[in-house]
């Protein structure tokens, strides 16, 4: 008797333990994260909640996978500041995917926002694993050769694809190719981008032969991502970033999903992969990252550590900078492609504090789209760190006298250089299209006239509009506010706006 239970037990042993062909996964996605601290007055977002959400899901399941789909380096406020002497530039953010134990990061178009020699020490921080499928090193002889990671004395090339191997308590096995592309939308000397299409394919064609399935780990615009979903129909996901807003795209059989900006949501993908029938599933969860989720101690005490190190700096400038001086109901768009295209609210915004600083005794107003940093939309509670997120730089606000000719110029140009940081958001100034003129507050710009405009002292060095100097004949005057003024920093001008029309 005491056998037959013995081989009894021993055969509900290894039936338990027999491989089933079948393989349960987690991806954890987020993409376009530039802050580590929760926004909106610390409702939403931060990534010490999205480590919460990782532990559950270990948790819930070990084989679960954390992604990043770019944009990560920049830009973020805590960037542009000093820190033991030199700027931070993504180093917090390096410090807190360390700790999160990122499985697999790709590049956005924003990490290439960072001087070359920046970057690489990013790189070298990092203990998680890159792929880059087309943006590549472009040495300064001409030639080009893959990004790498320099761990002690070792480098480690970033490869073009990458394969994950992953198997279950059953000993069901799976590999899982990935391949990741990035939009060419920032060109530097040292990034050569190659062609995205043809190289994820042939990323493709190199994996599709050593893997099960492939999965993209993208940062391209939504149509392009749907035109590699098209081209290669057996991706049964992308994961995207470069959008802002979530989305989960149906195109064939591929699901494109892109979670929000700065880990305000996440996305979470269980899949199912049978390895005898080749048969996958995908549920794709949008998950809010909101004050339903705890902070993990451990992240969050890098967080606080690093936002200390904001607060005081930015303590200099404002008492406190976390209270709440405006609400968004309407999102405000400081994103970088409609902020640097077309007139947004954001833009207008920031114009109009600017006219109030000079109690609106001025003809109109204009600034450089580009120096609107955030490249996100703001909506709900809005902070005074949130300004300087947006406008990290600073700079004073200049009265500027000048002829209607090389107002019109000026205007001009801005207009033709849509696409780029020196395309111009304005105040009290209008393009009529029909009549290709423009109109200073309702009326057509008088060549001979004298108009007095605020602007930005940037925008008054030649950088961006090379004919736009103090030297210019047709630049008639200049006032430059004291330090004491509001105008003398922007953001400060648009703090003042923003308390003002909350409480009207």
């Amino acid at each position: 008797m005491k056998k037959i239970i013995f081989l009894l037990s021993l055969t509900l042993l290894f039936s338990c333990n027999k491989d089933d062909h079948k393989i349960k996964l987690t991806f954890l996605q987020v993409n376009d994260v530039y802050e580590i601290a929760p926004l909106e007055g610390g409702k939403v977002g931060g990534m010490a909640r999205v480590e919460t959400l990782h532990k559950q899901l270990l948790k819930e399941n070990p084989n679960t996978f954390l992604f990043m789909a770019g944009d990560f380096l920049n830009p973020s406020l805590i960037g542009t500041m000093k820190y033991k002497g030199e700027k931070i530039r993504g180093k917090q953010m390096i410090e807190v995917m360390n700790a999160m134990n990122f499985d697999l990061v790709s590049f956005g178009n924003h990490e290439f926002d960072l001087k070359y020699k920046d970057l690489q020490k990013r790189l070298n921080e990092s203990n998680f694993k890159w792929v880059s499928t087309n943006a590549r090193h472009k040495l300064k002889d001409g030639s080009i050769a893959p990004f790498y990671v320099k761990h002690d004395s070792t480098k480690t090339d970033i490869p073009r694809t990458y394969i994950l191997n992953v198997k279950d308590d059953d000993g069901t096995a799976v590999k899982i190719g990935f391949f990741a592309p990035c939009i060419n939308s920032n060109p530097k000397d040292y990034v050569d981008y190659g062609d995205f299409y043809e190289d994820s394919k042939h990323a493709y064609r190199n994996l599709e032969n050593k893997t099960d399935f492939v999965v993209g780990l993208t940062h391209l615009k939504q149509e392009q991502d749907e035109m590699i979903a098209k081209m290669l129909p057996k991706v049964p996901l992308i994961m995207g970033g470069h959008e802002h807003t979530a989305r989960l795209v149906p195109v064939g059989n591929c699901k494109i999903a892109k979670a929000d900006a700065n880990a305000r949501t996440a996305y979470v993908h269980r899949l199912e992969y049978d390895t005898q029938t080749k048969e996958l599933k995908i549920n794709s969860t949008l998950v809010p990252i909101d004050e339903k989720l705890a902070f993990d101690d451990k992240v969050d005490g890098i967080v606080k550590r690093w936002t200390a190190i904001l607060d005081e700096k930015i303590k200099s400038f404002i008492d406190d900078p976390k209270e709440v001086i405006f609400v968004a109901n309407t999102p405000l768009d400081g994103r970088d492609t409609p902020i640097r295209s077309t007139q947004t609210n954001l833009g207008k915004m920031i114009a109009k504090a600017m006219s109030a600083t000079y109690d609106n005794k001025v003809d109109a107003v204009f600034f450089n789209g580009g120096s609107v940093r955030i490249d996100d939309q703001l909506q709900g509670n809005i902070t005074g760190v949130d300004v300087f997120r947006i406008l990290p730089y600073g700079g004073s606000i200049l009265k500027v006298e000048m002829t209607g000719k090389l107002l019109e110029k000026v205007l001009k140009y801005g207009r033709l250089t849509a696409g780029k940081g020196s395309y111009l958001q304005r105040y009290n100034i209008d393009y009529d299209k029909e009549k290709k003129i423009w109109k200073v507050q309702g009326k057509p710009i008088d060549k001979n006239k004298i108009y007095t405009v605020a602007t930005s002292d940037y925008l008054l060095k030649g950088l961006d509009i090379p004919f736009l100097k103090p030297d210019n004949k047709d630049v008639k005057n200049i006032y430059k506010p004291n330090k004491d003024e509001v105008a003398f920093d922007v953001r400060n001008a648009v703090i003042r706006l923003m308390k003002k029309e909350q409480h009207n």
